[in-house]
Formats: C-alpha cells, sequence, structure tokens
C-alpha cells in the first residue's frame, strides 16, 4: 500500500501535536461571522468635548464557542485618506466579557465603551472593525477575517462654540516727576487661619520685592477680616490674629531686607473688621448674582432680626448659597496692606535712549524709574524691541503692571504667527506673565487674561481654573459677564454641557450665549429649543451665517429637508465657506446626494 506521508503538510502535522485542531479556528471565524452583528451609539461617531465616544454592541452565534481559543474584534479609527490611524483595543468574546442575549438565548452579547482624542484632522474618518480569531495561549494562531467598516466620522458640531475675543491692551504709563505714593497689596488666608500663605491669592512676592527695593517708607495700613461662616467666626480674634500676623511679618521684613528704613520710624496703623456685613454686602453686589438674588441677600441681612450666626445660618437656605460659599466666602477672608511711600524725584531726559542701554546691560536698571523704563516700551513700533523692554522691566522691578504689559506683547506676537506651534509657545509664555501680574495684582479683569491665554492656547484645565479665579474675586458686572460667558463657551468645548448651563445663567444675554446655550440644546437633543434659541442670536446679530448653518443642522437632525435647504441656502449665501463645510459635515450625510443639498451648494 503506497504511504500517504506525501500529502500531509508540516502545519497539519504541528496542528495533530498541539492541543488546537488545525481546522478550528477558521471554522471558528467563519460560524462566529455568519450570525455576526455590530452596532456602533451614535451610529456616527461625534466629538464630545475634546474626545470621541462611543459604544460598540457586538453580536455572534454561541455555537463559535471553543476551547482554547476566542473570537474577537480588534477596532481602530483610520483618518486621512488611511494615512493614519488610532489603535482603540479589541472586543473579545471570552468569558467574562459578554452575556447571553435575554431574547435569543443562542448569541452572545458583548459591549464595550471606546473613545480616542479628538482633533479636526480626524474628520472625516472611519471605524473598521477587523475580526480575528486566536489561540488563548501564549504565541498561539491566529486567523484573521477581512476587516469592515462599522461607523463614519466624526460629527463636529459640538466644536460651533462662539467665543468673541475681547481685546487686551497695553496698561500706559504716566511718567510723572513726584514718584510718591500709595501701593496696596491684599492677602488671603484659609478658612480659620492667621498663617500667611506663600501660593495663589497672596503677595507675599509682591511685599518682599517692595521692601527690597528701599522706597522711603512713611505710614503702613494693615486689616484684616473674616467671613461670616463658622469655621472663621467662631474664633472672634480671627481678625486680629490676621492683623498680627501681617504686621509681624512686615517688620521682620524690614528689619531683615531695607537699609533706607527702620521699624521704629515708620507709622502703623492696623484695624481689624469684626462681623461686618457691610463688606459682605459689597462683595454680594460687585458678584455675578442676579439682581433679584442680590435683594434677597440684601433683605435677609438689612431687615432680618437676628443674631450674627443666625442670619449666617439663613444664607444657607438660600438655592444660590453654593454660589455665595464658593465665590464670596473665600475673599472675605482678607487682609490688606497699605504702603504710602516716596521716592526721589527724577526729571524726563532721553528715556528712550537710556532704556536701550539698560536693556543691553550698559546701563544699572536703576537709571531709569520703573515708570520710565515700562514708558519706554511705548516709544517704539516693533513688538520685539517691546518685548526685551518689558521683560528687563519685569526681570528688574518685579512689578505687575510690567508682566501684564509684557503679557499684551507676547499675545500680541502670537496673533502675527503662522505655525500653531509657535503661536501657542507664545500664548503659554503671555500666560505665565499674566499669571506673575495676577499674583501682584489679585483682580478678576487679571486672572481673565490668564484665562484668555490659556484658552487660546488650548490649555483648557489651566483656562477654566484662571476662570473660577476670576470669579471668586469679584468685580464690575461687565468684567464677569465677559468672565462666566467665556468660561461657558470653553466647559461646552470640553463637554461639560451642565456646568455651561449654569455659566450661562450668570452671565447676560448677547450674542455669545445665546448661540451657544442654543447649541447645548442642540447637543442635548432639545431641537425645538434649539431652533427657537437660534431665532433669538438672529435678533441680535441679523443675517448671521453661522445661526443659519446651525439651524439647518437642527433641521437635518430632524429629518425635515426642506428646512434644512432653506437655511443652509441662506448660510452659503451669507458666507460661502458654509459650503465646503457642509459638504463634509457627516449632520448631512443623508441628503449629499439629494436634490435640495446639491442645489443649495450650486
Amino acid at each position: 500500500m503506497r504511504s500517504l506521508s506525501h500529502l500531509i503538510s508540516p502545519t497539519l502535522l504541528l496542528v495533530v501535536a498541539g492541543t488546537l485542531p488545525g481546522c478550528t479556528l477558521p471554522k471558528m471565524l467563519k460560524v462566529a461571522q455568519s450570525g455576526q452583528q455590530v452596532s456602533v451609539q451614535p451610529s456616527v461617531l461625534e466629538s464630545n468635548g475634546e474626545n470621541v465616544l462611543f459604544e460598540v454592541t457586538a453580536r455572534v452565534p454561541a455555537k463559535h464557542l471553543k476551547k482554547g481559543a476566542a473570537y474577537g474584534l480588534n477596532m481602530r479609527y483610520v483618518y486621512d485618506n488611511g494615512l493614519r490611524e488610532d489603535t482603540l483595543g479589541r472586543l473579545s468574546f471570552v468569558s467574562g466579557e459578554y452575556v447571553y442575549d435575554e431574547e435569543k438565548k443562542d448569541q452572545l452579547v458583548l459591549k464595550k465603551q471606546l473613545s480616542f482624542p479628538y482633533t479636526p484632522a480626524k474628520s472625516p474618518g472611519e471605524l473598521l472593525a477587523l475580526p480575528e480569531a486566536r489561540e488563548l495561549k501564549a504565541k498561539g494562531r491566529r486567523v484573521k477575517g477581512k476587516e469592515f467598516r462599522v461607523a463614519r466620522g466624526i460629527v463636529s458640531t459640538g466644536q460651533l462654540v462662539v467665543r468673541q475675543d475681547t481685546a487686551i491692551t497695553l496698561l500706559v504709563d504716566n511718567v510723572d516727576n513726584n514718584m510718591s505714593g500709595t501701593r496696596v497689596l491684599p492677602f488671603f488666608f484659609d478658612a480659620g487661619k492667621a498663617e500667611i500663605r506663600n501660593y495663589l491669592g497672596t503677595n507675599v512676592a509682591a511685599l518682599e520685592d517692595f521692601i527690597e527695593a528701599n522706597q522711603r517708607t512713611e505710614k503702613v495700613m494693615i486689616v484684616a477680616g473674616h467671613s461670616p461662616d463658622s469655621l472663621d467666626a467662631h474664633d472672634r480674634r480671627l481678625a486680629d490674629k490676621r492683623v498680627l500676623a501681617l504686621q509681624k511679618y512686615y517688620k521682620n521684613r524690614v528689619d531683615t531686607d531695607s537699609y533706607l528704613n527702620r521699624v521704629h520710624d515708620i507709622d502703623f496703623e492696623t484695624e481689624a473688621y469684626h462681623r461686618r456685613w457691610d463688606l459682605f454686602l459689597n462683595k454680594v453686589q460687585e458678584s455675578a448674582l442676579k439682581p433679584a438674588q442680590v435683594d434677597s441677600v440684601l433683605l435677609l441681612i438689612n431687615d432680618t432680626p437676628g443674631t450674627y450666626a443666625q442670619k449666617e445660618k439663613s444664607l444657607h437656605k438660600l438655592s444660590y448659597f453654593d454660589y455665595l460659599e464658593q465665590y464670596i466666602y473665600p475673599v472675605m477672608r482678607f487682609g490688606t496692606v497699605a504702603v504710602q511711600y516716596s521716592a526721589p524725584k527724577r526729571y524726563d531726559s532721553e528715556i528712550y535712549l537710556l532704556s536701550k542701554k539698560i536693556v543691553e546691560k550698559q546701563l544699572e536698571a536703576d537709571a531709569l524709574t520703573p515708570e520710565e523704563l515700562r514708558y519706554s516700551a511705548t516709544l517704539t513700533p516693533l513688538l520685539a524691541e517691546k518685548q526685551r523692554i518689558y521683560e528687563t522691566s519685569a526681570a528688574t522691578t518685579g512689578r505687575w503692571e510690567a508682566y501684564h504689559n509684557l503679557g499684551v506683547v507676547l499675545l500680541q506676537r502670537s496673533e502675527k504667527e503662522v505655525s500653531d506651534k509657535v503661536r501657542r509657545a507664545y500664548l503659554r509664555r503671555s500666560a505665565v506673565n499674566f499669571t506673575l501680574a495676577a499674583h501682584r495684582n489679585p483682580a478678576a479683569n487679571m486672572f481673565y487674561r490668564v484665562a484668555t491665554a490659556y484658552h487660546r492656547a488650548g490649555d483648557k484645565l489651566e483656562a477654566l481654573q484662571n476662570y473660577d479665579y476670576a470669579i471668586k474675586l469679584g468685580g464690575p458686572r461687565p468684567v464677569l459677564d465677559k468672565v462666566f460667558a467665556d468660561k461657558a463657551a470653553l466647559e461646552i468645548e470640553v463637554g461639560q454641557l451642565d456646568d455651561a448651563l449654569g455659566s450661562l445663567s450668570y452671565s447676560s444675554k448677547s450674542y455669545q450665549n445665546t448661540m451657544n446655550r442654543a447649541l447645548i440644546y442642540l447637543l442635548k437633543g432639545n431641537y425645538e429649543g434649539a431652533t427657537s434659541i437660534y431665532q433669538e442670536a438672529l435678533t441680535l446679530k441679523p443675517n448671521d451665517p453661522l445661526a443659519y448653518y446651525c439651524l439647518a443642522v437642527v433641521a437635518a437632525r430632524q429629518q425635515d429637508e426642506t428646512l434644512m435647504g432653506q437655511n443652509l441656502r441662506r448660510a452659503v449665501q451669507l458666507d460661502r465657506k458654509f459650503a465646503s463645510r457642509a459638504v463634509e459635515d457627516l449632520e448631512f450625510a443623508e441628503y449629499a446626494k439629494g436634490k435640495v443639498f446639491l442645489e443649495v451648494l450650486r
């Protein structure tokens, strides 16, 4: 009888020697794919803030299961015409990962949430699945099927946020021969404590710089207060302790760092504010609370009988107490040091020439006063030269005005850059200098500048933190309106829609706020509400192409092709760039080949 050994392949011999027959993997792959169903929610991938979040559900026949092997789907997102991809992981039908379908007991169900970072370059793209059967042992064999598309992406409607940049300008320095003045430095304390903290919200560095500058000091006035809450109010001497802590610190620094001033030559005036509702109410009136809410607080404090503690407890019952606790109470834990000083008079002469020599290190910085050095930057139109002057001024004087104006110049330089990488570098440097200015001069508008620079640079967490600092400090209504408006815009960008609605509730009605509120309604699926609010936006800014484009998106989601066409046509008539956007926008994918859509883009 003729031997059959020459008909047996090396692969088959390997399988026979193993624990798993060679035909198992191809068969498993075939059986699993025969009844396979794969779906994605949402069916078209959408950006959710900085990420694309979605859930993949896969159903396969239970009969494919084999001991020692598993069937799975390798997921990836491909974009840039297939040149780039994000590998997303595997859906693997192994024990513990799947469940049996409640209706079809012979079906296995596996659900998995996946995500990848969103960037505009990733749209358009495709979510692909590659079927695979594999042995579970180390270095086990694999058999792959044909890769198929699961979903398209990415709908970027969530990025249609409106943010109208506020112009940030240089501070004007008026050179004056009389260099006397009063320097006011605010400090803030932790709840229930009188220790001076050396981080955000203090002016320790600015106070040290001032003392080391050896300006002749005539009088130092120190005041401090406390917040109404029990943690502060239970210690009746807490405000006095804070005054003493600031006074002791100032005297110690004068003894060690000043050669011109002596403690016994300085007149110290101190005052501790105890249970001062008037200070609290001033902060409330400068806050972003609505007028009716401010009135109710005023009524509760001024016209309601009761002790200090009873009135404070009554504040807890207000629906907006969290605002008071988060934004008002912290700034009531304050101390203020005001220093009256005088410096030798100086007359104007060749300021620009002297500043150039200072910048080039041919002269010491004290050849000009800090004000004169900063003023010299206004005498040149060149941004690079302005930058060098303000850098020198900041390094030699440490004044907040120098850091602020350096931040403004860096911001202006970023606007002239073509490269995104260089532009972001300038913006981040700008934010750092605005931060140094804000620490030396804590005010809502100063921290708003920090937030603005970080926001433009795309550093969203840092921007949110600084918007929050600005709100806590309080300030004029127009400033807080803009802070809350831009904070809401950023919260939409990062997918925090409910937080954005809260921020918008504290800001006034404007085109930006109206458009962003409508976008939130759109993203949440409230299409009637979104339509109504976008119409409001058109009353504030008639013939706005973005509002019409957004109305077209709403109509598309409502399956109203006629209304979609009308609004999209109006947007394209007003601005042709919306035609190219519409072609690539997956919101209109169902209508892209239809007569209405094609006529609109003609």
